[in-house]
């Protein structure tokens, strides 16, 4: 049964992952066609094509390989400076650039000379760039508020999960330290009468619903406090009195800051952790910390090449927030539906996989560097500056910027990537990020 929930994992991120690609491309396809570029072919996938269907101009399908995708667009480069488009040099990194301009026009036909790529107004061009990142974008939002907001995440709630015999010092209990010395004091917790189980629904009064806002309220007070609490089903006010002490730093999202401590109101109980539903509010603020650690992920992702290299020949263990691959998120997609949790925590979790799988897309597509969305966009923005700054000076009008010049360079960055692919891939085979 295990297994047959792995495979069945792995199958249903894969629909994710081609849904993702075919909807990041219907971004590019939808605002080219709108803006009158020609597009011979929209297709999900590499390699040998599966199925196809040719409507009107364009040629839709599917190929073999689920990797990638893409759109062709007619005149994705501009002409030579001679106006010609299948010159050819013995330089090969001129030839890398007429390759690139002739490829561009290769399916050329009476009547294209209105609908190349970059005769559209810089503007245009950017808008067909962005949108395919900006799908993948508005892909991962909603499925991150649907996750959030619908089947909720784990949590700490207001229920006491334990109560705290005496008061230490979170160095001191991050240190190792549990049992309690004769000379520690009882916690203001266990001195109350607080019991596992409880659930304080008021602090002091005023009413409590979540975690954050408790702890917030816990941490500013030192002194005598209220607390009631739900307790087999009949409400009782407890009377505690809170000591100053130190306690773990916190993250302003719910978490802590590892080995950073600061002194604060200390009660002495641990909350129980459960599903919560999340809010609106509550919602963003948490997409807005996975934004951050997902771009800080990509800033560092070049720090992370050396132990990825130890992972995948060396035999060093895989970090758990390690570069993965589509094989490596596959296989968490894989195990995912195979741990023991409820069916909708499985749904909620898969449908998490693919967000983030969304939103590294985005962030990477917008990286401006070619062959990527982000390059295009960076090429069509510097056209627009040239060209505003032409105006401004009345000098002539310099033309389109000619993005094929930056071929060689869009090559070695293929390079690149294709290499960190291919050791991601080698890592994820050989030695999986696994969950549990």
């Amino acid at each position: 049964m295990t297994t047959l929930m792995t495979v069945l994992g792995i199958v249903v991120f894969v629909i994710g992952l081609l849904i993702s690609i075919a909807w990041h491309e219907l971004g590019h396809l939808s605002t080219a066609k709108m803006f009158g570029i020609r597009v011979p072919q929209y297709m999900v996938g590499f390699g040998p094509t599966v199925w196809s269907r040719k409507k009107g101009d364009t040629e839709y399908g599917i190929k073999a390989v689920p990797l990638g995708g893409y759109i062709r667009m007619i005149g994705m480069f501009p002409p030579g400076d001679d106006g010609r488009i299948s010159a050819r040099s013995t330089s090969p990194w001129r030839g890398m650039i007429e390759d690139a301009r002739s490829a561009a026009f290769e399916e050329l036909q009476p009547g294209d000379e209105t609908r190349l790529f970059y005769t559209r107004k810089p503007w245009k061009r950017v808008i067909v760039m962005f949108a395919g990142p900006f799908m993948n974008l508005v892909l991962a939002v909603a499925l991150f508020l649907g996750v959030l907001m619908g089947f909720g995440i784990a949590s700490q709630t207001t229920t006491v999960s334990s109560v705290s015999d005496c008061v230490i010092s979170q160095s001191a209990a991050s240190a190792g330290k549990s049992a309690c010395a004769k000379s520690d004091p009882a916690s203001p917790a266990k001195q109350a009468g607080l019991k596992a189980g409880d659930r304080i629904t008021a602090f002091d009064g005023l009413p409590i619903t979540d975690w954050n806002t408790l702890q917030d309220d816990i941490r500013r007070t030192t002194g005598p406090a209220t607390i009631t609490v739900e307790r087999a089903g009949r409400s009782v006010v407890l009377h505690a009195d809170l000591i100053r002490n130190q306690v773990a730093k916190t993250d302003g999202s719910g978490g802590y800051v590892q080995g950073q401590y600061v002194y604060a109101g200390f009660l002495g109980f641990t909350p129980a952790t459960g599903i919560v539903q999340q809010g609106l509010g509550d919602s963003f603020q948490r997409m807005g910390g996975m934004v951050g650690t997902a771009v800080q992920s990509l800033v560092d992702l070049p720090e992370r090449v050396p132990a990825l290299w130890r992972s995948a020949f060396d035999g060093a263990p895989r970090q758990p927030d390690s570069p993965m691959g589509v094989v490596g998120a596959a296989r968490v997609g894989g195990d995912v539906f195979s741990l023991h949790i409820p069916p909708e925590q499985r749904i909620a979790t898969m449908l998490m996989l693919v967000a983030g799988f969304n939103l590294s897309l985005f962030l990477f597509n917008m990286l401006p560097l070619l062959p990527l969305d982000g390059g295009h966009i960076a090429g069509a923005l510097w056209e627009a500056f040239k060209r505003n700054l032409a105006r401004v000076f009345r000098r002539p009008d310099p033309g389109p910027f000619d993005v094929a010049k930056m071929m060689p360079v869009a090559y070695v960055v293929a390079g690149i990537f294709l290499s960190f692919t291919v050791l991601v891939l080698i890592a994820d085979v050989v030695n999986p990020v696994k969950i549990t």
